[in-house]
């Protein structure tokens, strides 16, 4: 550990007495690099993608959902599963 005073802080050390109480700080060395840790893998250019590809899906997935239900909704495809659901009940 090194202890730095407020002297060694100061750009004015005059402005300040050394008996200042508090003066000194300790400050913890930083960790050694550890040998056997890797470097520090790159960031993938592509991380997050997935997640981009999931998300057009579903707005498209909605969109045709949304589609398929105008088209269920109307008169004429309505009419034509009523037949198919009669004439599959009156076998």
């Amino acid at each position: 550990m090194h202890t730095i005073t407020a002297a060694r802080l100061d750009p004015h050390p005059a402005s300040h007495g050394a008996d200042v109480p508090g003066a000194d700080v300790v400050v913890p060395e930083p960790p050694a690099p550890d040998a056997a840790a890797p470097d520090r893998v790159p960031l993938d250019p592509e991380s997050g993608l997935a997640t981009a590809e999931y998300a057009i899906a579903t707005i498209a997935a909605v969109g045709f959902a949304g589609l398929l239900i105008l088209v269920l909704k109307s008169d004429t495809v309505r009419g034509l599963l009523e037949s198919i659901i009669t004439s599959a009940l009156s076998v």
